[in-house]
């Protein structure tokens, strides 16, 4: 995982319901930060910060939160964004332990170049993320999946063809396909034979062929 140290400042807040708009119109976003065992702390932050903060870390980099006096240990576990504005609405993070494992998801990069590519044909990604547990401080910023081994059609990468980095577990089952080859144009090439054989006259039925029909 990245080294890197991300902290935030949050406040704690009594507006909630319909007083979340006054709050988002002054550039706040409203949060809230679920504690194992104890009563979850209502908070909100700064739009422009908490943005920036998830573009980096995501939900699988622990975020330092300082409350006041307060400081903990926390992971994005989920962002509401507005569809129409694609503007974050909500987060929710989650207090972790250093020395607890965290479940979470991280993102699949496909990396190295497939000579399957060389030859037209097609890579695709069918697993854009996956769920993995670890401890914090050994959580990957993403899990690299080599393609140079994809060569002709139907070669295909799985979950269990991937070796993990040390101290991490893939919560997904290993037969799920992570990238498989395909050639171009099969599909509308398929199509197009149906549309043919579709089309195809019937044959026409001579009297004696009817006669024998009945």
């Amino acid at each position: 995982m990245s080294k890197e140290v991300i902290t935030v400042d949050l406040n704690k807040r009594d507006v909630i319901g319909k007083g979340l708009n006054k709050l988002k119109a002054e550039g706040l976003i409203p949060a809230v930060i679920h504690q194992p065992g104890k009563e979850s702390l209502i908070v909100s932050g700064n739009f422009i910060e908490l943005s920036k903060i998830y573009a980096k870390a995501g939900r699988h980099h622990p975020v330092n939160v300082t409350i006041g006096s307060d400081k903990l240990l926390t992971i994005i576990k989920d962002v509401d964004v507005d569809p129409a504005k694609n503007r974050i609405r909500h987060i929710v993070f989650g207090a972790i332990n250093l020395k607890e494992k965290v479940y979470t998801v991280v993102p699949v990069t496909l990396v190295g170049d497939a000579p399957a590519t060389r030859a037209n044909l097609l890579v695709h990604q069918l697993i854009e993320e996956v769920e993995v547990a670890a401890l914090p401080n050994d959580l990957p910023d993403s899990i690299n999946v080599s393609i140079e081994s994809l060569t002709e059609v139907d070669d295909r990468i799985t979950i269990g063809d991937i070796t993990p980095p040390n101290g991490v577990e893939i919560e997904v089952e290993k037969d799920q396909v992570i990238v498989i080859v395909d050639a171009p144009h099969q599909e509308s090439e398929e199509a197009s034979a149906t549309e043919t054989a579709t089309e195809a006259p019937a044959a026409e039925v001579t009297p004696a062929a009817d006669e024998a029909n009945n």
